[in-house]
């Protein structure tokens, strides 16, 4: 039997908590693999650390658990930058969809986004659906650096293409900038 896009989409709360960078990379694939179009640049780019530390400050997204590197985001920050980045692509401006969170409670919003992804929820399901303990898990390697590799599952939704691209030029990056002697 079919699950539920409400079903779905709380599966991704498995995943949680996340760092900035986490969570930036979750929530990119997922709108990248439903399709919405970008009406503008702002709408098109990825989320970032960086813009959700701008999301949090101008009352975006709500404040995470600690601070600095150390901060953790979860599944309801998970849903509100899920709608932001939806509704960006549709073409509504931050202050708009600033007044609209404000109206939304948590079940609300989570229906909403279970409603907008239903077609991509379901056609995904295999990608997102939890876990099946009776089926051994498949891990992607990816090389970083000599010597590093980065181990991703399959059923992860992070293991999009393009998501794993991203990650290991930023996991290079940083490298880049450790003294590792």
């Amino acid at each position: 039997m079919a699950e539920s896009p409400l079903t779905l989409l709380r599966a991704h709360a498995r995943y949680a908590p996340w760092n900035a960078r986490g969570l930036a990379g979750h929530v990119s694939a997922l709108v990248d693999v439903a399709g919405f179009r970008p009406t503008n640049a702002s709408a098109r780019a990825a989320p970032s650390a960086r813009a959700i530390r701008f999301y949090v400050a101008n009352k975006l997204l709500d404040r995470p658990d600690g601070l600095g590197t150390s901060a953790t985001y979860n599944y309801r920050h998970f849903l509100q930058l899920l709608a932001i980045k939806i509704r960006q692509r549709e073409g509504m401006s931050l202050d708009t969809i600033r007044t609209e969170m404000r109206e939304l409670t948590g079940d609300a919003l989570e229906r909403r986004l279970a409603q907008s992804l239903a077609t991509v929820l379901v056609t995904a399901a295999p990608a997102t659906a939890a876990h099946d303990e009776d089926r051994p898990a498949i891990w992607r390697r990816v090389a970083i650096a000599e010597g590093i590799e980065l181990h991703v599952r399959d059923d992860s939704p992070i293991a999009h293409e393009d998501s794993v691209v991203t990650l290991r030029e930023a996991l290079r990056t940083a490298l880049g900038r450790v003294d590792v002697r």
